[in-house]
């Protein structure tokens, strides 16, 4: 799969595109558009990249991306016949030219200006609008138009949102950058539960070790060390909640052969251990 510029099909009758996603997996490579994009993961989990972020997802994950920012969903293939979304794409003059600037839309505006860092909303923001946004497919194009203008205000008022880009990250639009990232992201999901050896995912796209640590770097603002490990530990939170594995287990499974590393690591990006980690996510889910 390449990265690529997605170009949105014509508004035809509404100002925005929504539409339902069903396949049998998510399947868009890495790519960008210059609309903004909502999407609400109906069904389906895996791993979720927005930018240089990268954390796992599952139904219920209610995201906020904004104009030219590289993204894709990469689902876990476990146990999974279905995957679901619905899809949101606007762009900025969808209510015509300076409509941001008016005093009225001013919360908004800035909601749209933050979605440059992807924002995902807290699961109490999801949970209430799964059915806003069913409901919003169902409307006539004027009808759909209002609805989801109320729906924008809702979302630019809400609060415990989370940004998904780390500061210092800026989107790199170059079409042979993100085919190269792409092709690394590829790489890593397959090959995430054993030893990763620098050179050979250099040699993927035909770059030297020294060269590719410094094009890595460059494109997410993170080196390739930290983005294996915390795609290492994102896939262990998986298994924890999703089996009954160990957790020297699920380390080994994970591509690590030192537990204490596994452990540090996982302090590090989860700021917790992985039993706690466990125990904190049942506590939620009740």
């Amino acid at each position: 799969m390449k990265a690529q510029f997605e170009k949105i099909p014509e508004f035809n009758e509404s100002s925005i595109y929504a539409f339902c996603f069903k396949n049998t997996h998510f399947d868009a490579p890495l790519h960008f558009h210059p609309e903004y994009e909502l999407t609400y993961i109906l069904k389906g989990k895996g791993i979720r990249y927005v930018g240089n972020s990268i954390q796992n997802f599952e139904a219920g994950d209610f995201v906020l991306i904004g104009k030219n920012v590289p993204h894709c969903w990469k689902d876990s293939g476990i146990n999974q016949t279905e995957v679901k979304s619905i899809v949101i794409q606007f762009d900025d003059t969808f209510l015509g030219n300076g409509w941001q600037d008016k005093n009225e839309f001013r919360t908004i505006k800035k909601l749209l200006l933050n979605a440059s860092n992807g924002i995902k909303f807290s699961a109490k923001t999801a949970k209430l609008f799964k059915i806003k946004l069913k409901e919003l497919l169902e409307k006539s194009p004027f009808e759909k138009l209002i609805y989801f203008l109320q729906l924008l205000n809702h979302l630019s008022n809400t609060r415990k949102n989370k940004y998904l880009i780390t500061e210092g990250f800026t989107p790199v639009l170059n079409l042979k950058t993100n085919n190269r990232i792409d092709l690394v992201y590829n790489y890593v999901h397959n090959n995430y539960h054993k030893k990763i050896v620098l050179g050979t995912v250099a040699a993927i796209i035909n770059l030297s070790e020294e060269a590719f640590c410094r094009f890595f770097k460059k494109a997410l603002n993170k080196s390739f060390f930290t983005f294996i490990n915390e795609y290492r530990i994102n896939a262990a939170c998986k298994l924890l909640l999703d089996s009954k594995k160990t957790v020297s287990e699920i380390a080994f499974n994970c591509g690590y052969d030192s537990l204490p590393f596994f452990y540090r690591q996982f302090k590090k990006f989860k700021k917790t251990t992985p039993l706690n980690f466990k125990s904190d996510y049942s506590t939620l889910e009740k």
